[in-house]
């Protein structure tokens, strides 16, 4: 017999890309597998879910959070921003780094029903003391760094914030040791980018393929776009090379305006993150699922928004045989969407609006097999 039966639900999984009426087994926290509506009697399975009329996906992943509560003016509860809205796996985008990262694992890994992974802050001190983190480079431990991503699976990369206001005077240096350190260690390397200096092209032209430029589609000056609205060289070189560009959204990160652009020149966003964290959880960001629905407001197909939230952010984290997919004997995590017609407006980093119709709203989350029922 199996744990659970979900029924009649629209899956749409791009990493096999599914989208129909499927049913689906999960037993003892796995996929069983993917059937004929009917197949499988429902009498076989000891709970059941009748998901008609709703999209069922693999389990949401953002990939930018901040979820150190206690320990950062940023942190939130990851489970409030995780499983109480649909999301799976949450990735802790820096917030602590080699100093305070047992606390990190005590007080926020092991205590969340929220699978939460992380990109460890190249700076010692994460975001626990300050958002200067990178100005004083006898901060960066990259030895200790090391060590941890050696003992612990669930760092996934590493963490660079490299705007003006966090590097000072430091300029690309940090970068360059964050970088150096990434490729010893073989695993990505986020880089936020914000305000220059550094200026965009020299930070974009030091990434190798597989890196991720997060906040890549804000609205400040020197962003990817020049002043005559064209792709700057460097993003398109690295592009070419493979690096990834994430949404990051935050609550100045994410711009209607310049994203418009780049969809035109057809760059989309790879991986759609929220950068949630304490202040913009009223608003703008307030939920990777929001998220997602300004991305179906800015014209983006159903399947292009849930592969960004799922199956590209698994691959990033080389865990894309594990998660982000309703692949059988995978870990079962997964979402059930429900698309409401209801106009709601929706707004970007800089107050601007789009009208959303219809919306995602999550009506459950499954989590390795339990089953989180949310309001709708």
């Amino acid at each position: 017999m199996m744990d659970l039966l979900i029924q009649n639900g629209t899956v749409v999984d791009p990493s096999q890309q599914i989208q129909g009426v499927r049913d689906i087994g999960v037993n003892r926290g796995k996929i069983v597998g993917l059937f004929e509506p009917g197949m499988i009697p429902a009498a076989s399975a000891r709970e059941r879910i009748d998901a008609s009329g709703c999209l069922v996906t693999p389990g949401l992943i953002d990939l930018h959070v901040h979820v150190f509560e206690h320990r950062t003016p940023l942190g939130v509860h990851a489970d409030l921003i995780g499983v109480a809205q649909g999301v799976t796996t949450v990735v802790d985008a820096g917030s602590t780094g080699s100093r305070d990262f047992p606390s990190f694992l005590t007080e926020v890994v092991q205590v969340n029903q929220t699978q939460v992974l992380l990109w460890i802050n190249i700076a010692s001190q994460g975001l626990c003391d300050g958002l200067s983190e990178l100005a004083d480079l006898s901060q960066l431990k990259p030895e200790e760094t090391e060590e941890l991503i050696g003992q612990y699976p669930l760092i996934r990369g590493i963490k660079a914030r490299i705007s003006s206001s966090v590097v000072k005077e430091s300029g690309l240096k940090p970068l360059l040791i964050a970088k150096e350190l990434a490729r010893k260690v073989k695993l990505p390397l986020m880089v936020h980018i914000g305000n220059a200096p550094p200026p965009l092209g020299e930070i974009l032209d030091l990434l190798d393929g597989g890196d991720v430029v997060t906040h890549a589609f804000h609205g400040k000056p020197g962003g990817i776009f020049d002043g005559n609205g064209e792709l700057i060289p460097e993003a398109n070189r690295a592009l070419k090379r493979g690096v990834l560009f994430d949404v990051g959204h935050g609550s100045s990160s994410f711009s209607f305006r310049t994203m418009k652009r780049a969809k035109k020149l057809q760059i989309p966003p790879h991986t759609i993150s929220t950068d949630l964290y304490r202040q913009n959880m009223d608003g703008p960001v307030v939920s990777l699922v929001t998220t997602m629905n300004k991305f179906l407001a800015l014209g983006f197909s159903l399947e292009e928004v849930v592969k960004a939230s799922t199956w590209m952010p698994a691959e990033v984290l080389g865990l894309a045989d594990e998660i982000g997919t309703l692949k059988e004997q995978t870990i079962a995590d997964l979402s059930i969407l429900k698309m409401i017609s209801h106009p709601t407006p929706l707004f970007d980093s800089e107050n601007e609006e789009l009208v959303g119709n219809p919306q995602l709203h999550a009506l459950y989350t499954i989590k390795s097999g339990k089953v989180w029922k949310h309001d709708r």
